[in-house]
C-alpha cells in the first residue's frame, strides 16, 4: 500500500489567469489544429473536439451535425455494417476527416472493424475504446489493430497516467484517451474507488505523450465551456464530450415529457440500461459502472457548439491567444478553494 501526498485538480478546483492580450475580438482567434500523428503517419486539421462514442451522443446525426464545424464524432460501436454504409454513401468526402469507429476489444469488434474498414477503405480513425486501459489483453489488441492498419490514426484508452499513456503511444496509438470515472452519468469512482482527478490527468498524461510523440485526448468531466478551456489549457490535444452533447436532437436516448416539459435519456455505457440493451444485461460477475438520467431537451446541436465554441474564443482572448495552440502555454491555473467553488456554482 502507498499514500500520494501531492495535490491532484479536478477541473472545478481551479480557474485560469487572464493575461495582456493584443487581441482586439475574439473572432480573431483561430480554434482549429494540424496535427501529424506519431503512428499512422497521418496528418489531420480541424477543431480538435470530439463527440463521445456514447450510443446517446456519437450518433451518425450528431457526426454529420459537428463535421460542419470540422469537429469528430466517436461512433458508437453499436450501428450494423450495413448502417455505416448507408450513411457514408450520403455524405460527401470529408466526412472521413470527422469520423471514428469504435471498438471494444473482442474477436468479433476485430471482425467487424474489419468489415466496415474494408468497405470503406477511405476511412481515417480507429476508436479502441475500454473502461481500464491497463489490462495486457487491452495493449495486446492495440498491437494487433496497429499491425492491421499501419496508416490509420487510433486513438485508445482509457488511462490516467503517464507511464501508461507512454506505454500505449509506443504500443501504436497515436491518441491516448485520458480519464477514468469524471463523466457524469459514470459511477466508476462509487462503485470501485477507482480513478484520477481529470485536470491532474490530463496534464501528466500530456506530458507523458508529448514527449514520445503523441496526443492525448481529455475524455469526461466537462460540464460547461470554461472546463473545455481548462482541459485545453491543461495541456490536452483533444476534448471529449458526452454530457454536454447530449438531449439534441441529433443525440440518441428517448424523448420524454415530464410536467410539460421535454428530457431526453442519457447514459453511460456500462449502465444497467446500455447493458440491457446491448448485451442482455448485467453479467453476473460485474457491476454497473453507469447511470441513466433524463436532461433537458434542447433542441438542436448548432446552439451548443456555438457556445462552446464561442467560450473556447473567449478564454484565448483573456490569455493573449490568438491559436489554440498556444492556450497551454499561455495558461496559468490559480487553485480555487472549495468555499469559492460554491459561491461560483461549481460545487
Amino acid at each position: 500500500m502507498h499514500v500520494e501526498t501531492e495535490i491532484k485538480l479536478g477541473f472545478k478546483d481551479v480557474l485560469i489567469r487572464p493575461k495582456r492580450s493584443t487581441l482586439k475580438s475574439r473572432s480573431q482567434v483561430s480554434v482549429e489544429r494540424t496535427f501529424t500523428m506519431v503512428n499512422s503517419g497521418q496528418e489531420w486539421t480541424g477543431v480538435p473536439i470530439i463527440a463521445a462514442n456514447m450510443d446517446t451522443v456519437g450518433t451518425f446525426e450528431m457526426a454529420a451535425a459537428l463535421a460542419k464545424h470540422k469537429m469528430l464524432t466517436a461512433v458508437h460501436k453499436h450501428y450494423t455494417v450495413d448502417d455505416w454504409t448507408a450513411f457514408l454513401n450520403a455524405q460527401d468526402a470529408d466526412i472521413y476527416q470527422r469520423i471514428m469507429i469504435s471498438t471494444g476489444t473482442g474477436e468479433a469488434d476485430f471482425n467487424k472493424t474489419q468489415e466496415i474498414i474494408s468497405r470503406h477503405p477511405e476511412l481515417r480513425f480507429i476508436c479502441i475504446d475500454v473502461a481500464n486501459g491497463y489490462s495486457e489483453h487491452f495493449v495486446t489488441f492495440l498491437r494487433r489493430m496497429r499491425s492491421q492498419y499501419p496508416s490509420m490514426t487510433i486513438m485508445a484508452g482509457n488511462v490516467v497516467t503517464g507511464e501508461m499513456t507512454e506505454e500505449l503511444i509506443l504500443s501504436g496509438a497515436d491518441i491516448v484517451k485520458v480519464g477514468i470515472g469524471p463523466g457524469s452519468v459514470c459511477t466508476t469512482r462509487v462503485k470501485t474507488g477507482v480513478g484520477y482527478p481529470q485536470l491532474s490527468a490530463v496534464i501528466e498524461c500530456a506530458d507523458a505523450a508529448h514527449g514520445v510523440g503523441g496526443l492525448v485526448v481529455s475524455d469526461g468531466g466537462c460540464a460547461i465551456p470554461g472546463d473545455v478551456a481548462k482541459a485545453f489549457g491543461g495541456g490536452a490535444d483533444f476534448v471529449m464530450l458526452g454530457g454536454m452533447l447530449a438531449g439534441h436532437d441529433e443525440s440518441g436516448g428517448a424523448l420524454v415529457e415530464r410536467d410539460g416539459k421535454q428530457y431526453k435519456q442519457f447514459y453511460g455505457m456500462s449502465s444497467e440500461t446500455a447493458m440491457n440493451k446491448h448485451s442482455g444485461g448485467v453479467a453476473g460477475y460485474r457491476a454497473s459502472e453507469g447511470k441513466t438520467v433524463e436532461v433537458p431537451y434542447r433542441g438542436v446541436v448548432e446552439e451548443t457548439v456555438s457556445d462552446i465554441l464561442g467560450g473556447l474564443r473567449s478564454t484565448c482572448t483573456y490569455v493573449g491567444a490568438a491559436r489554440l495552440k498556444e492556450l497551454s502555454k499561455r495558461t496559468t491555473f490559480i487553485r480555487v478553494l472549495e468555499q469559492e467553488n460554491r459561491v461560483f456554482g461549481q460545487a
